[in-house]
């Protein structure tokens, strides 16, 4: 069984760290969940959800200051991390070693110890001491995914783009989505195929 660290840090778009822990939660996969202070306030006004709530869908449920937590250590031993949504702040202490909160340091461990991390970065637009703490990271291993729709999968609700999109995180951490979306190319392709023949 995988088991995933997910983080919840306090930028717009905690529905999307919300519905991976739900999905991994189905899939029968150990979750150690942490939500930093501003992450809480801002899941509450964005899904009206608790933190009651994500406790009953994780594993594990750590308080962001318990910097003596087992995350918080390499040699507890986890798959993979994903900070959804990841601040500008939370990622520049990342960037630069700054393990000032649980989030952090399990960040932290993760790269120490070449695991894969997938960060979601919430910000727009971006500065150039954004795009340099993202470079940094991306350097050091992890996976910087923006949180961009796909708009060839024709969403029609705000959860088909949530969907989709904790798809693609989930891809990054070798899970399989149940309700993947996949490209299966351009419609007409089939018909424009040009055979040429081998003479």
């Amino acid at each position: 069984m995988n088991k995933i660290v997910i983080g919840i840090t306090g930028a717009t778009g905690t529905t999307i760290g919300l519905r991976v822990i739900e999905v991994l939660r189905d899939l029968g996969v150990e979750t150690h969940v942490v939500v930093s202070r501003w992450g809480m306030q801002t899941l509450s006004q964005e899904t009206g959800r608790s933190l009651d709530y994500i406790r009953s869908l994780s594993s594990v449920l750590y308080p962001p200051g318990d910097m003596g937590a087992a995350i918080s250590s390499g040699s507890f031993g986890v798959d993979s991390m994903i900070i959804a949504p990841c601040s500008m702040r939370s990622t520049a202490a990342i960037a630069l070693g700054l393990g000032d909160n649980l989030i952090h340091r399990a960040a932290d461990v993760m790269l120490k110890e070449r695991k894969k991390i997938v960060i979601i970065p919430r910000e727009t637009p971006l500065s150039e001491v954004h795009l340099k703490h993202m470079l940094s990271l991306s350097r050091m291993g992890a996976v910087i995914m923006p949180p961009n729709p796909a708009y060839y999968s024709h969403p029609s609700t705000l959860k088909d783009v949530v969907d989709q999109f904790v798809a693609r995180i989930l891809d990054q951490v070798g899970i399989e989505a149940p309700f993947a979306n996949r490209w299966k190319g351009m419609k007409s392709s089939a018909q424009n195929v040009i055979s040429i023949d081998s003479d």
